[in-house]
This record gives C-alpha cells, sequence and structure tokens, in this order.
C-alpha cells in the first residue's frame, strides 16, 4: 500500500513566522485578552490543525485496511476512491498553510534560502524513508544500491510544491492592499499565472508526446532465479492514458531511468494483470507485457498538476488572510470549490478520466474541490459554532503530524518492536498480534 505520508513541517507551513504566529496567540490567550475582540483572521483557526489530523488518520486508515478492504485501497488505475484524497489533501493544507507562514517578510532573501533548505532536507528525508533503504516490515536488514534508488516519492513531491508555491507567495505578489474578491485576484494574478502554465505544459506534453515502444528487465529478485528477461513493451502512440504507453512513464524512464522508479505499481491490479484484481496476482496467462514494469507515481511531470494543487490551497488561504468575516470566507471557499468539482467531473465525463498515477487535470480539479468542501466543513463545525472538544484527538494528531508519519506511516515503529524477538525473528510481538504476516 502506496499512500505513506506526510511532513509536520511542510504541512504546518514549515516556517517559523507560522510557530510564531501561534505562540502570540496563546500568549494572548495566557492573558485572557477576549478572543471576541478580534477579528476572525486574528484567531488561531484550529480547523487547519483538524484538516490535517484528519488527513493523517484517514492516512493510516487507508494502509492499514486498504489490503482488507479495496473498496478504500487506491483505485488500480482510473477512478476515485477514499486513498486517492489523501495526497490531494495534503498538498491543499501545504498550501493553505504557506499563506500564513509568508504574510509578513522581513527579508524575501533570507526567506527565500530558509524555504531551499527545508525543502533540500525533506527531499533528503524521502530519500531515506522512501528510496529503498528500508527493506520492507518482516525483513531486518537495511540499506540500498544507489544504482538502485528511487529518487522521487511522497514527500520529494511536496517537497517541490512546497518551494514552488512557498516562492510563489515571496515574490509573486502584488504590494497593494485587497479589499474585494477582484483585487484579490489582482494582487495573486500571477500565481494564477505560474498555474496555468503549469497546466499547460502537463497538458501538452501528455497529450502531444509520441510514446515509441520501451524495453524493460525483470531480475531476479522479481522472478526468484538467476536469470534476466527482458520485456518489449509496444507503443508507438501519442496521447494515450493507459498504463504502458503515457508520456508520464515516458519521462520518469528518460530522466530518471527506469531502475529509479517504484517498482510495485498500482497498475498491477488492474484486470489486465491479475486474476484477483483489484488484488494483487497471479498474473493472467494473456497479461500485457508492462504489468511488471516499474511506474512511478510521484513523477516528474505529475509533480506539476501536484503542485497546482498546493497553489489552489494557497489561494483558500490567501482568502482566511483577506476577508475577516466567517460568511465571506465560507461563500469564497464553497463557490471555488463547487466550481473545482463541476469542472473536474465534466472532463472526466468528455474523456480526461480521474486517474491519481498521472494526476490527470480533472484529479486535480475534483480532489480540490472536494479539498474546499472539507475544510469549510471543518470551519463552520470547529471555528464559527465551536465544537473544539469533539476534534481534540484530529487536532493532536495534526499538530504532530511530523512523528506520526515518520514512527508509523513509514513503520518505524513496528520495524523497531520487530527488532526485539525470541531466538527467531518470526518470534516477535507484531507477528503475535497478526501485523505484517
Amino acid at each position: 500500500m502506496r499512500t505513506k505520508l506526510t511532513m509536520y513541517e511542510t504541512i504546518k507551513g514549515i516556517d517559523d513566522d507560522d510557530h510564531q504566529w501561534r505562540e502570540k496567540k496563546d500568549i494572548e490567550s495566557a492573558l485572557q485578552i477576549s478572543r471576541s475582540s478580534f477579528p476572525p483572521d486574528k484567531e488561531r483557526l484550529v480547523s487547519l490543525d483538524v484538516f490535517r489530523g484528519l488527513t493523517v488518520a484517514l492516512m493510516i486508515l487507508v494502509d492499514d485496511a486498504g489490503g482488507i478492504l479495496p473498496a478504500i485501497n487506491h483505485s488500480p488505475w482510473d477512478g476515485l476512491t477514499l486513498a486517492d484524497f489523501v495526497m490531494p489533501f495534503f498538498l491543499f493544507i501545504v498550501g493553505v498553510s504557506l499563506a500564513f507562514a509568508y504574510k509578513n517578510l522581513s527579508c524575501r532573501l533570507a526567506a527565500t534560502r530558509k524555504a531551499s533548505m527545508r525543502s533540500l532536507k525533506l527531499l533528503l528525508l524521502g530519500l531515506f524513508l522512501q528510496g529503498g533503504f528500508i527493506h520492507g516490515l518482516n525483513n531486518l536488514t537495511y540499506g540500498i544500491d544507489v544504482d538502485k534508488i528511487r529518487f522521487m516519492g511522497i514527500l520529494q513531491r511536496i517537497a517541490i510544491a512546497y518551494l514552488v508555491a512557498a516562492l510563489c507567495e515571496m515574490w509573486l505578489k502584488g504590494s497593494h492592499n485587497v479589499s474585494s474578491e477582484l483585487s484579490m485576484i489582482r494582487k495573486y494574478r500571477f500565481h494564477w499565472m505560474v498555474a496555468f502554465v503549469f497546466t499547460t505544459i502537463y497538458l501538452s506534453l501528455l497529450y502531444g508526446l509520441y510514446v515509441p515502444d520501451w524495453e524493460y528487465q525483470i531480475s531476479s529478485e522479481d522472478q526468484g532465479s538467476s536469470t534476466f528477461l527482458n520485456l518489449k513493451v509496444k507503443c508507438g502512440v501519442r496521447g494515450h492514458t493507459g498504463p504502458g504507453c503515457n508520456a508520464v512513464g515516458m519521462i520518469d524512464r528518460m530522466f530518471l531511468g527506469i531502475q529509479h522508479l517504484y517498482r510495485k505499481p498500482v497498475y498491477a491490479r488492474t484486470k489486465q494483470c491479475s486474476v484477483n484484481s483489484p488484488n494483487n496476482w497471479p498474473l493472467p496467462p494473456d497479461a500485457p507485457s508492462w504489468c511488471q514494469a516499474p511506474f512511478d507515481p510521484e513523477g516528474l511531470l505529475s509533480s506539476l498538476m501536484a503542485t497546482v494543487t498546493c497553489l489552489v490551497g494557497l489561494h483558500y488561504g490567501h482568502i482566511i488572510i483577506h476577508f475577516k468575516d466567517h460568511k465571506q470566507r465560507l461563500n469564497q471557499w464553497i463557490l471555488r470549490s463547487f466550481c473545482l468539482l463541476m469542472f473536474g467531473l465534466a472532463l472526466d465525463l468528455f474523456g480526461m478520466h480521474l486517474n491519481k498515477p498521472l494526476y490527470t487535470l480533472s484529479y486535480m480539479c475534483v480532489t480540490s474541490g472536494a479539498s474546499g468542501f472539507l475544510l469549510s466543513a471543518i470551519y463552520l463545525m470547529v471555528d464559527v459554532y465551536g465544537y473544539k472538544r469533539a476534534s481534540l484527538v484530529l487536532e493532536w494528531m495534526g499538530v504532530h503530524a511530523l512523528p506520526i508519519f515518520v514512527l508509523i506511516a513509514c513503520n518505524l515503529v513496528f520495524l523497531i518492536i520487530h527488532g526485539f524477538y525470541w531466538k527467531k525473528p518470526i518470534n516477535n510481538l507484531l507477528h503475535l498480534i497478526g501485523i505484517g504476516k
């Protein structure tokens, strides 16, 4: 199961300004200054933490129960399931938080250096956690041949989206005040231009590039033998969005190298590749040659549209910054979410299918719209009506997203527990309670 992710520093805005802002509000509360005397944008929005915590909880749910309940596991290719909302939710809330993190800047150059370093650290952490260094829940060995390390991953994608959105927020916003929706659009018009350019590049390459035939090799690891088998995938098409002959995979093979891609692609669970679809294996006798080919769902081209999701979230954050009234915020969020959702469904209806591995435009729009609706609902319940006690657990999970991700989502806690056994590695607590069998 592939949905593993995310980071406290990134999802929290990844900037010290954000922490200083929150600490200031805590001091005000300690001094018993009434929150009612401040407009909504001066308050700590608990809904952001709850949204983040709910996404972490959803990630854990689909990771642990996805294999048992295929309906919530990732869609094998086209389509949308519960698990397919996790990544966009994380990217969306990263964007929302960035609006606070870079609200007031004393030095854009210093902020740029900090953002670049934090993005680099996140990339390196992603390489360590998701590059193959850790060999799995049932394996007490570790280490990776750098010739086969996986370059891209969930954390790497978040790092890229965060850095682009942060640079846009620091360097590409206007200096005039916002007094209306139109003036807000003018202030951040260059953000929308970046989103438009990214979308245009993505669509042009996805539907315009010619994908030739290509080959890959199955090693002895995959076949359980000492032989190597070369498989050829026949393509010779343009604009194809199937698993074997799409431009997303071709670009990754070309620039990253096929040996550096994810070796357990989600399309291995399609009916074409699995007798037990939507579960894995065994291969049917007439399985296509691409069924065992590596494919990275967090690849280079698809990360362009993932970055657009982060920019959409940044726009929702701008609405919090510039509009004081709860009703104004909710009306704008709901309107934009409805438009995104309807546009995405229309694209799917006319042939641009909802597809997470390719991160299609329709998928970006539908998941961004769903993110907006979810944020609106949580904001209404928690920050408007004040139902905060019911969401304390989710708020805590949102505040501690980084430790939860590293220790639980990346299985480090389970690996540590597995490391203590009686006489044989199989005699460990995890095996006793049925985890990792």
